[in-house]
């Protein structure tokens, strides 16, 4: 189905309007607010909806930790996922200021971030590198709206009310089929209770100054509206010596959102419309170029002008109808409009001359990425506490995605006019039904049965086509996939405790390669088999969760060059087993966390693939194709993640005041970017230690001082491959930075 932005648009106001329009005589309140958040410093912790004081919950223990991964608000100790769940506060203390941070407080999280793209890998699982048709492993939603593109995952991140980071396939209740997992982003709800609001300003090394503010206004007890705002932004940590005017690694963000709430006085209906927009502008990524004679990883020589300009919006509409006693119907309609355009110096140096020769290689680059998505989701559920609860519901998305790129190899310091131009057009639509039961036979007996059906299929129209079209062939490609998955499982309920054992299956699409005449990548499985427990001790005062699991990882996609265009490819299988704990702790004013992953995952049987890094061919391989033999390592599958923090929180006497210092630390093992190890693809291990000391005055204010990376280690984050546009290279992590914080609610 082919619709127009004015017909989405129109459609969504309609939904969301006679929702809001029904709950005015008898409706019932809604769920949170759409959410982002630009990738930033990480010296600056995002804003935090209100904070409870702190030594109100040292009083009584843990709070309980609540997970809505299964269409229902739960606890997270009664759920048999493996599952990181981060609240606003645990957000704040922990210093996670974007989506990339979340690699340091998750485990068995790799999280790469470089040029347009923000890549998640769960468990080795996810996506390695983007092409204009694939899509990731692990689904992001932010308030139940997928974001179906890395590109758009991460930049605003402000006013959080809480994050799940889902570990393994979510394939029976989630919008879309994943292989590797989820990540839910949730914004604070609109209170109807009071008016209120909160104004979070940081500024720090590097010039950061970050400026968030939210306002809650309660009309009635029936409407509720809050808006919440943002303004980012910092100079780079990398200094460009080259005469190009940019200073690649800065950035500037702006961004808001509103989300209108209506309720019933009966309860029976609930309606949110939320609308939120952003605007980034920065001198685009700071790469190290791979061979440069300055060794200095904070140095670059740069003479092209660079950018990189992102904006957008999504309008949606959520609505919850209690139909009975017990049955609730849920809906959920979003519109999402996002454009990247940006301009990068393709040789990365100030030096390397135009053509002609042609020989030259320096070269500037010039890409534009729109996307619009539309997305709706139907879910009938059981509710309230029984022995038997279900979930049955469908998933539609219907998107576009426009890419012009173009490349200017006659000229080095900016873009004039294009000596290689290609031009697409993907349409996307998916289709799934599913279902999940979970029912008590015999308490405390638990069984769990899921099942989806996914019909993916997708039209690439190559408008200007990368290259010469082979007789016969025609610029359009289809690709068309579908895949039942399911999930299995048995939970034990010890009261608090929990044991369980799962069988669960994901799944991600097929699609159509760039270049004419090139085969099409056929979807992608997981099935991973996993057992774990939930437990509390201590009058609930120590929580210890832990799982193992084993998985068995079919037809991976994998994103590569070949003739200096990308295409994507399935290797072999892959397979991986591991296991996982986390600990927290609160005894008084003593709070502690840790967690560690534990991952062997490797190619499961030989495979020949291309290798972006070195043409040839290996014996036994097509030509052009090299080995990846069984046993070598996935991507993006670090053998060990490790975090952990610890802090005090000392009385001071008065309205609540206290000074509580934390330390904590972070620790990712090596990994690799590709199939092939090497200089240009290992990303060394690291450790990374952060302290923070917080001074409490009272309830409704705080001051904080940080102190991130405050060894000043010098690592690389990530190892950038070359691409159609630009060489590859190595972004570095932060380096010693610092900040002071001040928050004020009223």
């Amino acid at each position: 189905m082919q619709q127009t932005f004015g017909d989405r648009t129109r459609l969504l106001l309609g939904v969301a309007g006679i929702a809001l329009i029904a709950g005015l005589p008898g409706a019932a309140m809604a769920q949170t607010a759409a959410a982002e958040d630009k990738v930033t410093s990480p010296s600056s912790p995002p804003a935090e909806a209100p904070l409870p004081p702190q030594s109100d919950q040292q009083q009584s223990g843990l709070a309980d930790i609540v997970i809505t991964a299964e269409r229902r608000t739960q606890s997270l100790q009664q759920v048999p996922i493996a599952a990181t769940v981060l609240d606003a506060a645990d957000l704040s203390r922990k210093g996670v200021a974007g989506v990339a941070d979340l690699q340091s407080v998750a485990p068995s999280v790799a999280i790469n971030t470089y040029n347009r793209s923000t890549f998640i890998n769960i468990r080795g699982v996810g996506i390695a590198q983007s092409a204009p048709t694939s899509n990731p492993g692990v689904a992001f939603y932010i308030d139940g709206q997928l974001i179906p593109h890395e590109q758009f995952i991460a930049p605003s991140f402000f006013d959080i009310g809480s994050i799940e980071v889902l570990r393994g396939p979510q394939g029976t209740l989630t919008g879309q089929n994943s292989t590797g997992g989820a990540v839910y982003v949730r914004t604070p709800d609109p209170d109807f209770d009071k008016n209120s609001g909160y104004i979070d300003g940081t500024y720090g090394s590097y010039n950061a100054l970050k400026v968030v503010g939210a306002l809650n206004v309660a009309f009635s007890d029936q409407v509720a509206l809050r808006v919440a705002a943002v303004r980012d932004q910092r100079d780079s940590f990398t200094n460009n010596i080259g005469p190009s005017p940019s200073d690649p690694g800065n950035l500037k963000l702006w961004a808001g959102r509103m989300n209108l709430a209506i309720r019933s006085p009966d309860d029976v209906l609930r309606a949110n419309l939320r609308i939120d927009y952003f605007d980034s502008k920065s001198d685009n990524n700071a790469v190290k170029r791979r061979g440069d004679a300055i060794t200095n990883p904070f140095i670059i020589e740069e003479d092209a002008r660079s950018f990189q300009n992102q904006h957008g919006g999504k309008i949606s509409g959520e609505t919850k109808l209690k139909l009975s006693d017990g049955i609730d119907l849920r809906t959920i309609f979003s519109y999402q409009d996002f454009k990247t355009t940006d301009q990068t110096d393709g040789d990365r140096s100030a030096t390397a001359l135009p053509r002609p020769p042609a020989s030259a290689v320096g070269r500037v680059s010039l890409v534009s990425t729109a996307i619009n998505t539309f997305t709706g989701e139907v879910n009938l559920l059981s509710s309230g506490q029984r022995d038997f609860n279900w979930v049955v519901g469908a998933f539609y998305l219907d998107e576009t995605v426009a890419v012009l790129s173009q490349r200017d190899n006659n000229h080095t310091t900016d873009f004039f006019s294009s000596t290689s131009t290609f031009k697409t057009n993907a349409n996307n639509t998916t289709k799934s039904v599913f279902g999940q039961v979970n029912w008590f036979v015999a308490k405390p007996l638990e069984l769990i049965a899921g099942l989806r059906y996914s019909d993916d299929r997708q039209v690439y129209n190559r408008i200007i086509p990368a290259g010469p079209t082979p007789p016969g062939l025609g610029p359009v490609g289809v690709q068309h996939s579908t895949k039942l998955t399911g999930k299995l499982g048995i939970n034990y309920h010890l009261g608090k405790n929990l044991l369980y054992v799962t069988a669960s299956e994901g799944y991600k699409a097929g699609g159509v390669n760039l270049t004419i005449g090139t085969p099409n990548f056929r979807p992608e499985k997981n099935r991973v088999y996993e057992a774990g427990f939930k437990t509390q001790f201590l009058d609930n005062q120590l929580r210890v969760n832990g799982d193992v699991f084993y998985s068995r990882y079919s037809d991976i996609q994998l994103s590569s060059l070949t003739g200096g265009l990308p295409v994507t490819q399935n290797a072999a299988r892959g397979k991986s087993y591991g296991a996982e704990l986390e600990v927290t702790g609160q005894f008084g004013g003593l709070a502690l966390n840790a967690g560690g992953g534990y991952l062997h995952a490797r190619f499961d049987g030989s495979s020949c693939i291309t290798d972006t890094n070195l043409a040839g061919t290996d014996p036994g391989c097509p030509a052009g194709l090299r080995l990846v033999p069984g046993g070598r390592v996935l991507p993006f599958a670090p053998e060990w993640t490790i975090n952990g923090g610890v802090q005090y929180e000392i009385p001071l006497g008065g309205d609540n005041m206290s000074l509580t210092p934390r330390v904590q630390w972070s620790y990712v093992s090596e990994q690799v970017a590709t199939p092939f190890p090497s200089f240009n693809t290992i990303v060394p291990e690291h450790n990374v230690f952060d302290a923070r000391l917080t001074f409490q005055i009272n309830r409704n204010y705080k001051l904080e001082g940080f102190v991130m990376n405050f060894t000043d280690r010098r690592y690389i984050a990530s190892q950038l491959q070359n691409s159609s546009s630009a060489d590859g290279g190595s972004i570095y992590g932060a380096p010693r930075t610092w900040g002071i914080r001040a928050v004020a609610k009223f």
